[in-house]
């Protein structure tokens, strides 16, 4: 330990004697807080070589998007194009078939693969629970999420059309969750059923496991939370992410009680954070955490899996290098492709038959 200090304070000296010459040095507050008056950080050499063509496309086509207080049907519309054109390019890779369904009066679409559910999966199924800030998602951005696991582990993915904002507010999202797990349940033992999403769908899954146990439902067999899990958007990643993908240092960051669907709600309730509360998480069933290391998210993610460790719960950690939050929507990445793999690999490990 002694020797790894060592070289971290003389990695330190020379990298802060190489920005003093270039007049770019650093400077650190009493408080911690770190300025540095510039700074270029070249992408990274652990990506692989699509990811690396592709980065400054999805930097261009993240700075048309609409801000989060732009109208919300301009929002929705423009989410709706990209994940529509995503959709495509992921049915000429992963064929699926799928059709609407209402369960317990919430619209979903049920996705199944092209080849037919495989007889070891024949009794499970997977909720999955669209991104989208609360805000944008339904149906396309859940069909995103939803299409490579279905064709990939030939398993049948429902994915959940949830209540958003600004129409609606927690706890209404949680309600449609579980509305649609009890219907499950009278088909599918709670070992049987996996609930993932990622982003928003990530936060909302934590949040409706956390409902359930409260509600003193059984959890379900496995739970995927995916660039957004149990706690809130904080910790360095949430300055640094927004760096690292051309934004810079934002000074207002964006978390829980910024958005819409959350208003009136109270941040420290451990139904909107359950990493708050030691007791709810040693109730949690195996939990798959996934994100990335240029993801604003990225902090809440290791601490929540951390969280959850402490709490006794079985989990696995993913952490791309070089990939931004909800980085495999495009299914080309090799990145995207091994995080489909790492998906289905765990929940057919953990799902009971």
């Amino acid at each position: 330990m002694g020797t790894l200090r060592s070289l971290w304070f003389a990695t330190a000296a020379l990298l802060g004697a190489a920005a003093s010459a270039q007049g770019t040095a650093p400077s650190a507050k009493p408080d911690g807080t770190v300025t540095s008056p510039a700074i270029s950080i070249p992408y990274s050499a652990y990506a692989s070589p699509e990811a690396q063509a592709f980065f400054p496309k999805m930097l261009a086509a993240g700075s048309k998007a609409p801000p989060i207080t732009a109208p919300i049907e301009q929002s929705r519309a423009f989410y709706d194009r990209l994940n529509s054109d995503r959709v495509t390019r992921m049915e000429k890779l992963y064929p699926i078939k799928m059709h609407s369904e209402t369960i317990a009066g919430v619209n979903t679409d049920v996705v199944l693969p092209a080849q037919g559910v495989s007889p070891e999966n024949s009794h499970r199924v997977l909720i999955n629970l669209h991104g989208g800030a609360f805000l944008w998602g339904a149906h396309s951005g859940g069909l995103v999420e939803a299409i490579p696991i279905a064709s990939i582990g030939r398993i049948k993915v429902i994915t959940v059309d949830y209540r958003q904002g600004p129409e609606h507010t927690f706890p209404a999202a949680s309600e449609d969750v579980e509305a649609v797990y009890r219907a499950l349940l009278k088909q599918y033992s709670p070992e049987q059923i996996g609930i993932y999403g990622c982003s928003a769908g990530g936060i909302l899954t934590a949040e409706a496991v956390a409902r359930l146990i409260t509600d003193k439902l059984p959890v379900p067999g496995a739970i995927g939370t995916f660039c957004g899990s149990l706690l809130d958007i904080d910790g360095d990643a949430s300055y640094i992410g927004p760096l690292l993908n051309g934004q810079g240092v934002p000074e207002h960051r964006l978390m829980l009680a910024g958005l819409p669907y959350f208003h009136g709600a109270n941040p420290r309730d451990p139904l909107v954070q359950p990493g708050l509360s030691p007791t709810l998480l040693a109730k949690f069933p195996p939990t798959l955490l996934i994100s990335g290391t240029r993801d604003a998210v990225l902090s809440s993610v290791l601490a929540s899996q951390q969280r959850l460790d402490q709490a006794g719960v079985q989990t696995e950690l993913h952490v791309w290098e070089g990939m931004w939050h909800s980085f495999f929507s495009d299914p080309e990445l090799p990145e995207s492709q091994d995080a489909y793999r790492v998906i289905v690999r765990f929940f057919l490990h953990h799902l009971s038959r």
